[in-house]
């Protein structure tokens, strides 16, 4: 399913496209009929294709695609479109989570407030830790961690599900624009300030926190697209 989407994703199987039929698929790739069948069952799901009765699997547009699946995703980012899809992540996250900050900062309990805290202290311990894929796991999730938390401070559980779900989906991008060496610098004193503000009860000034860490996230994305991120 990987190398189909990638194809799809790349161009090499273009909108309007006819895939395979399921025995083809089966022959091609050494599986089952049943396993191809599942396959193509799959990327409908995804909305990468629209199976027609009589007319076989068929590539659809870009704007059906489910840019929440990990799969999709990936394999978007793996492509040259990886630096605009990163920048449409960024952006949504912007809309979404600049005014969270600001109702987190009028509504955020004690318990919401603990929980920040404890992920900021996941992000810094993780710091501590010597450079690994391991760490860097730890503190994506710790990071993520404490973004759901401010998201749940606000109190809105339709914010907190759709957030969620973009966080999910992150967790795949974060890779890319990961800066590990900026951390002590840049991302801990932003999430320290952010946690701040939020415990203050000042909207204001978590809304700006907010903004300047995502600028931050932002200033990474334009130098990935600079090196041919994704390309």
């Amino acid at each position: 399913m990987r190398v189909l989407i990638a194809d799809i994703v790349t161009e090499q199987r273009p909108v309007g496209d006819k895939l395979p039929r399921e025995t083809d698929l089966a022959v091609q790739f050494g599986v089952s009929r049943g396993v191809a069948r599942e396959c193509l069952r799959a990327m409908e799901e995804r909305g990468l294709v629209s199976v027609r009765h009589g007319k076989g699997a068929i590539v659809t547009a870009p704007d059906e695609w489910n840019l929440f699946d990990p799969d999709v995703l990936g394999a978007l980012l793996d492509s040259a479109l990886g630096p605009n899809v990163l920048a449409q992540y960024v952006e949504c996250r912007r809309i979404l989570e600049v005014e969270a900050a600001g109702l987190a900062a009028t509504r955020a309990g004690q318990p919401d407030l603990a929980a920040m805290a404890d992920a900021l202290t996941r992000m810094e311990e993780s710091t501590r830790r010597r450079a690994s894929r391991a760490a860097e796991d730890l503190f994506h999730e710790a990071d993520t961690a404490f973004h759901q938390a401010l998201i749940a401070a606000t109190g809105n559980r339709a914010l907190e599900v759709l957030v969620r779900r973009i966080h999910a989906a992150l967790l795949a991008a974060r890779y890319p624009l990961a800066r590990p060496q900026y951390r002590t610098q840049r991302a801990l004193p932003e999430h320290r300030r952010i946690l701040a503000a939020v415990a203050q009860g000042d909207p204001d000034a978590a809304r700006a926190a907010m903004e300047a860490h995502l600028e931050t996230v932002a200033g990474y994305l334009g130098e990935y697209a600079q090196a041919g991120g994704g390309s």
